[in-house]
């Protein structure tokens, strides 16, 4: 369906002088996006994410639920949503749940409310985002900010992870296995099938094949951001092809990777090989 009418009027803050490109950092616990968009359709993510409209409210929908305003959003994993941003800067950041995942995001909305699972908040932690988004030599300090941001969280809502899960975590990020399959993360964590799809599940937020996808996803974008075109970042990040990347980009984003990919100022991990690669 198409996006509504917009929710708000635009605020008297926004900066005349646009900075230089959307911000993309990227680094083994921590995706961030913040650069203007307009719709994106319903989807969902295999990680938590914070949402940090920087200068006015957006539109969010959760589910089939009815339009809100919303300053800042916190939407578990698994949780489908719609977002009616009008071009507006918005700061996007997902964790991996070794940094405590939602709770940690939770703890920075303000004034908030439950939807559906989802938090909408009308106030929050922005300007930490707000300044990313300003300086144009922000991507020299993004991951300092960012460390900055979530240590505040995860202060105000630290919770211990079952160590199983941890463990199967671990397994994901060292990379040692490829990408390992649920009777690989089984074996490690000596957890039969259905216990392991279930525990996972209540610790993450979404299941065990899902959360592998996302895993998949992240590393195609820091190869595109880094410098390869959609193709070969599709294949080295496991995908058939080109098409079935940018048709699980769109279903995890709600919108294709052009939109977001391309033009980007790149911070993180991403950004030092992308150095590496072109001194």
């Amino acid at each position: 369906m198409a996006p509504p009418g917009r929710l708000y009027e635009r605020a008297d803050t926004v900066p005349a002088a646009a900075p230089p490109g959307p911000l993309w950092h990227l680094d083994a616990r921590r995706t961030c996006f913040i650069g203007p968009l307009t719709y994106n359709a319903p989807h969902q993510h295999g990680a938590p994410v914070f949402l940090s409209g920087l200068y006015e409210p957006f539109g969010l929908r959760i589910g089939n639920g009815p339009w809100r305003s919303a300053r800042t959003a916190m939407i578990p994993a698994g949780v489908a949503h719609e977002l009616d941003i009008g071009g507006s800067p918005i700061g996007v950041l997902y964790i991996e749940p070794t940094l405590e995942g939602a709770h940690t995001l939770a703890a920075l909305t303000a004034s908030a409310e439950e939807a559906d699972g989802a938090l909408v908040g009308r106030g929050g932690e922005i300007s930490v985002m707000r300044e990313l988004w300003e300086d144009a030599a922000s991507v020299d300090w993004a991951g300092a900010a960012l460390d900055d941001l979530l240590g505040f969280g995860t202060r105000r809502a630290r919770r211990a992870m079952d160590p199983r899960v941890a463990r199967a975590l671990a397994l994901l990020e060292s990379g040692t296995e490829g990408a390992p399959g649920v009777a690989t993360a089984c074996a490690q964590v000596g957890l039969s099938p259905h216990h392991f799809q279930h525990l996972f599940t209540r610790e993450v937020g979404v299941p065990y094949r899902r959360y592998r996808a996302w895993t998949r996803m992240r590393a195609a974008i820091a190869a595109v951001a880094a410098g390869s075109n959609f193709t070969h970042a599709a294949h080295a990040a496991g995908f058939c092809d080109q098409a079935h990347f940018t048709h699980d980009f769109r279903r995890t984003f709600g919108a294709p990777p052009s939109w977001s990919l391309q033009g980007v100022r790149l911070s993180g991990d991403a950004a030092r090989r992308k150095a590496a690669a072109h001194p």
